[in-house]
């Protein structure tokens, strides 16, 4: 296994240092590590600081890339006789939720999807949700405004902040039911090559049971308790643009070569 890190914006032979622990470790555990230029990135262009290995699969660990974006990385790495080892098709059907809830709808909040020119109005009246949790095809919004509305209009200013702070609306608009949740109780699961690990090695049966579902060689599932103590699913992520959450570097980092030996 091969893992490309973002590298700092102003230096690509040093790691942006959000991953520079992870780097370290997975470096010192013999995973080959090259970094990719964050600065050429923004101009949608792909430059590496080195040679990647021939035939030996690939795994992007940094912040989460768009489409097209992730497209151009995987025909770059095959431009050196690699593979990513997740597909493009493969990336978009964890990161956009459009991917995953078709076949995880039993084990998370009841979703529409829809678009920013959908008459809210209406929508909400048909509805009737005491609340709603809004957000885009990837991700909420993480400003103190937070991600719930009530109505039409508090689903408007939603979509507003959004675009303030991330600059779109990505893929389209989504409403979710708000539950009873517990957000303490919430834990990041990752599937690897078929298995299901998490920080703690204790893994519900439920959660085997979605990952079932999904058909990506690397994702993380999220899920969290119920006021009533029920574990619902959150979302499904690319294991390679989700964070580690209350995982341990070293375990996480353990956990990719485990796998890549396994698999």
């Amino acid at each position: 296994m091969q893992i490309i890190y973002p590298s700092d914006y102003f230096n690509l032979n040093r790691v942006d240092e959000n991953y520079e622990d992870e780097f370290n470790c997975a470096s010192d555990n013999g995973v080959k590590c090259v970094l990719l230029s964050s600065q050429h990135l923004l101009d949608s262009k792909i430059k590496l600081s080195g040679n990647l290995e021939a035939h030996a699969p690939v795994i992007w660990r940094g912040w989460m890339l768009k489409q097209k974006e992730y497209k151009t990385l995987y025909n770059t790495v095959k431009s050196h006789s690699a593979e990513m080892l997740v597909s493009p098709d493969d990336y978009a059907s964890c990161h956009y939720i459009t991917g995953w809830y078709g076949t995880c709808s039993d084990y998370t909040p009841e979703t529409i999807l829809l678009t920013e020119n959908d008459d809210f109005e209406k929508i909400t009246s048909r509805l009737k949700w005491p609340s709603y949790f809004v957000k885009d095809y990837v991700k909420s919004l993480t400003t103190s405004r937070g991600s719930i509305a009530k109505n039409a209009e508090e689903i408007q200013g939603v979509l507003a902040h959004i675009k303030q702070y991330r600059g779109e609306i990505e893929g389209g608009v989504v409403l979710r039911k708000v539950e009873d949740l517990k957000p303490e109780t919430e834990r990041r699961y990752f599937s690897f090559y078929g298995n299901v690990y998490s920080a703690d090695d204790v893994i519900p049966a439920i959660v085997h049971e979605i990952a079932k579902h999904i058909s990506s060689p690397f994702f993380s599932i999220d899920m969290v308790e119920t006021a009533s103590s029920n574990l619902r699913l959150i979302e499904i992520g690319d294991g390679q643009v989700s964070d580690i959450k209350e995982w341990d570097v070293q375990k996480f980092v353990k956990m990719i070569v485990k796998a890549s030996v396994s698999g």
